[in-house]
């Protein structure tokens, strides 16, 4: 992902989003901390569609006994 400071990504702001919709990521930088990402449209709705570890479990059609129960032995060696 490359970086680019504020003031520069205003300046370049269409080139910005052309490379953007050629799958290159920017962070945009304030004062030197990365603030905001610039991604493409695509890029987005494919990130934002993964559901979540949570929500897949929920929605499993695991029943009763399809887990195991977790095994509680140290391992060797551990200090736990």
């Amino acid at each position: 992902m490359r970086e680019i400071q504020l003031k520069d990504a205003k300046a370049t702001l269409s080139a910005v989003v052309d490379d953007a919709l050629r799958g290159e990521e920017f962070a945009i930088t304030r004062h030197g901390r990365k603030e905001v990402v610039v991604i493409s449209w695509t890029t987005w709705q494919r990130l934002s569609n993964i559901p979540s570890f949570g929500r897949l479990l929920t929605g499993s059609p695991l029943e009763e006994g399809d887990i195991p129960e977790r095994d509680h032995t140290a391992l060797r060696g551990s200090d736990l």
